[in-house]
């Protein structure tokens, strides 16, 4: 929008600058879900700038090995962890890698998801266990291996989930990833009070447009074809993956330790933003391009 106007937003800071003292997480490890590409390495960088060990989890092991090389160039030790966490047992062998080579996580990040949109009417059941049990079984057994290993270490911690914010409004074409993003915000406010006694803080973290190179390909191509997306924002923006990072390292910092069972949404408003006439409903699968749904 060339309107002098409507501003939008401020752009922010460059990449590497932060509003934390250096070395706040000197003393600290954090794993972090998903930490080989996209929303979730971005996150992982900025706790790396901030002085923390980190252990990369995901299913791809190139792909860890690429983002290990470019997180350690940032400081910090960088570790890697292959493994499917829809396994419990391979969540587990993740967690004792971890402790034998940079200790017990303080921090657990829980970004990997998977994703697609598909109308509700051709969802199949294969398609909807595998957005679930990685989304939110995933998410689940990661922060359960986290919560007893520290129970019983009897030492504190912190969580931050990766949501979404159709876990409060809905997301059609997105039923099963909206479903589990609701069971994930559910988890942080559930968690929140039973750890907080132990010095568990968990906390949830919803991101809004931040186009990156790793989005899955069928989100990407819809993405693609809406043009000029900074004008469908309210910050006339969109996102940038630092800013996320930022926003994480302080859920989990010494800063923040008062709250806990938030979840934080970084989206600029767009989840919020309602017209005064609504736009005309166009049918998930027009929108999609599919045919009319045959049986």
């Amino acid at each position: 929008m060339t309107d002098d106007r409507y501003p939008g937003l401020p752009a922010p800071p460059p990449p590497g600058v932060s509003a934390l003292p250096p070395g706040t997480y000197a003393e600290s490890t954090v794993m972090v879900t998903g930490g080989g590409s996209g929303l979730g390495k971005a996150m992982a960088a900025e706790f790396a700038r901030l002085g923390a060990s980190l252990v990369i989890v995901g299913r791809d092991a190139g792909r860890l090995e690429r983002a290990r090389d470019e997180l350690a160039a940032l400081g910090g030790r960088v570790v890697s962890a292959v493994c499917d966490i829809r396994e419990p047992e391979r969540v587990a062998g993740a967690f004792d890698a971890a402790e034998s080579a940079v200790g017990l996580p303080g921090v657990l990040v829980n970004s990997a998801a998977a994703n697609f949109p598909v109308p509700a009417e051709d969802m199949s059941p294969n398609a909807w266990r595998a957005v679930l049990d990685t989304t939110l079984t995933g998410t689940w057994f990661m922060t359960r291996e986290f919560g007893r290993r520290h129970l019983a270490a009897r030492s504190g911690g912190s969580v931050i989930n990766v949501g979404a914010s159709y876990a409060w409004t809905g997301g059609p074409g997105f039923a099963h990833s909206a479903a589990a993003k609701a069971g994930v915000k559910n988890l942080v406010e559930t968690l929140a009070v039973e750890w907080g006694p132990y010095g568990i803080q968990v906390n949830g973290l919803v991101p809004g447009l931040f186009p990156h190179a790793d989005l899955p390909g069928a989100i990407r191509g819809h993405l693609d074809s809406a043009d000029d997306k900074a004008v469908r924002q309210p910050a006339l923006r969109v996102g940038q993956p630092h800013e996320l990072g930022w926003a994480a390292t302080f859920l989990a910092s010494p800063y923040a330790r008062f709250i806990s069972g938030h979840t934080l949404v970084v989206d600029g408003a767009n989840w919020q933003r309602r017209g005064l006439v609504g736009a005309p409903v166009v049918p998930v699968r027009e929108q999609l391009g599919r045919d009319p749904f045959t049986p």
